[in-house]
């Protein structure tokens, strides 16, 4: 009997080696290892080249035509999707655990099952009766929604013939597994095996594939990174648990535009869409509180309006302490050096607590001058107005600098009420309609200080 050969398998990268290492040489994970069985064969398969099956084509001669896509009926997933969901195509979606993936993928089969496609959703993690129940509650109920609580992938291949669907969704890639694979389901192995298997029914068959991913403790698909690689769009579920909001972000999209954003609240009867998010953020403003003012963002294509705070109190300790909710710590870091330095605030004595409101996280630098303002009003104790707007990227040297979309951001200000805003003094002479609001350039943090806590125009 011919001796089985093993091999480890790092779960993270999928890094191979012939022998158990506590650290992964490649992604420098601990304890992430796994025996498999080698499935190399001993044999050597010649294969034969057909020169005459493939050749090079000029880019010229190339016929092109324009995707063909259907809605999901979901105006802010669309949005995210590049117009909707393109036939054929595979998208893989993430998420923290019970932040609504399933939730919004059944309302999903749902809406493309009423407008007369079939749709086969496949769960290896809940039995028919369960999925039954949740459908249920969320008042699903059509002809053309087929439900299959299935794990083994030449199983599902065996029933795709006979229902002949039009939209797939997997929940989830990391409970399916080929037989063909002597490894458990959720390792490397299967899961790049089952991706590449739904990657070729996508392809082949026509049939749009929506698959979920788990993610790790970090935040991070679970799984090799050649997973994002692999599928046409990858969506990212953020939001925190205890939080109502839901945000939907693609970071790959090869049908559309990328960090594009869907902003969904979570109810009794599932994910829905808001389609004036900036109305509903800023609605609970506090009024004549320092340390509280409106950022104007975009994400995307969509211009958004942000409440954000700043909390700047004598420490009790030593070190003084910082913390950010919504934005990258180290920005708030470099920006409260900035405004010590170039402004000659003395906050080093004080703690500072940043936060956007509503548990939505922006990485975008046109909210530089929003935290640097909330700062100072809350550090010297003099409101914001609360009908003013701020936008700009802050430098090292205490300029303002210009930004994106300047135009978008007005409009949005002006659609809902905002009087003032402040801008970037490079942004303002390609700024056309001003009508209906006040637009206050400005060239460095001194100056924006001295306009908005101090009214000096």
């Amino acid at each position: 009997m011919a001796k089985i050969k093993t091999k480890y398998v790092c779960q993270e990268c999928g890094y191979e080696t012939s022998k158990w290492l506590g650290k992964c040489p490649e992604c420098t994970k601990w304890n992430t290892f796994v025996e498999e069985i080698d499935q190399k064969s001993s044999k050597k398969e010649v294969f034969i080249v057909d020169k005459s099956s493939s050749r090079p084509i000029n880019i010229n001669s190339i016929e092109t035509r324009a995707e063909e896509r259907f809605s999901t009926s979901i105006n802010e997933l669309d949005r995210v999707l590049g117009g909707g969901i393109v036939k054929g195509s595979l998208v893989l979606v993430g998420g923290d655990p019970g932040i609504g993936k399933s939730t919004l993928l059944i309302q999903v089969s749902s809406n493309v099952a009423n407008s007369g496609k079939k749709v086969l959703y496949i769960s290896g993690e809940e039995s028919e009766s369960q999925i039954k129940m949740r459908a249920r509650r969320l008042g699903i109920n059509s002809e053309n929604l087929y439900i299959f609580a299935e794990n083994n992938i030449s199983i599902i291949e065996s029933q795709l013939e006979s229902i002949d669907p039009e939209l797939i969704i997997l929940d989830s890639i990391q409970t399916v597994y080929s037989p063909e694979i002597n490894s458990a389901p959720g390792t490397v192995s299967q899961i790049k095996e089952g991706t590449s298997r739904f990657m070729k029914i996508s392809k082949k068959m026509g049939i749009s594939t929506f698959i979920v991913g788990h993610v790790t403790k970090e935040g991070s698909l679970a799984g090799p990174k050649l997973l994002e690689h692999m599928v046409d769009t990858v969506l990212y579920f953020e939001g925190e648990r205890y939080n109502t909001y839901r945000l939907v972000r693609a970071v790959k999209n090869r049908f559309g535009s990328t960090n594009e954003l869907g902003v969904f609240e979570m109810r009794d009867l599932g994910l829905v869409e808001l389609e004036n998010p900036s109305k509903i953020l800023i609605a609970e403003k506090p009024k004549d509180v320092a340390g509280s003012l409106i950022i104007s963002t975009v994400e995307g294509t969509r211009p958004m309006l942000l409440e954000l705070q700043a909390l700047v109190s004598p420490t009790s300790f030593g070190i003084p302490k910082r913390t950010a909710t919504g934005v990258d710590y180290n920005r708030v870091s470099l920006l409260l050096a900035v405004l010590e330095k170039r402004v000659g605030l003395q906050i080093q004595n004080q703690d500072v607590y940043i936060n956007i409101v509503g548990g939505i996280k922006i990485n975008e630098p046109s909210m530089d001058l929003g935290i640097v303002l909330a700062v100072a009003s809350s550090f010297r104790n003099i409101p914001v107005d609360e009908h003013i707007a701020v936008t700009g990227e802050v430098g090292l040297t205490g300029e303002i600098r210009g930004i994106s979309f300047i135009e978008k951001r007005i409009a949005e200000c002006k659609k809902l009420g905002f009087k003032k805003i402040v801008i970037p003094r490079t942004n303002y002479d390609v700024v056309k309609d001003t009508k209906g609001i006040e637009i206050w350039p400005v060239d460095n943090l001194r100056q924006a200080i001295n306009i908005v806590l101090g009214g000096n125009k």
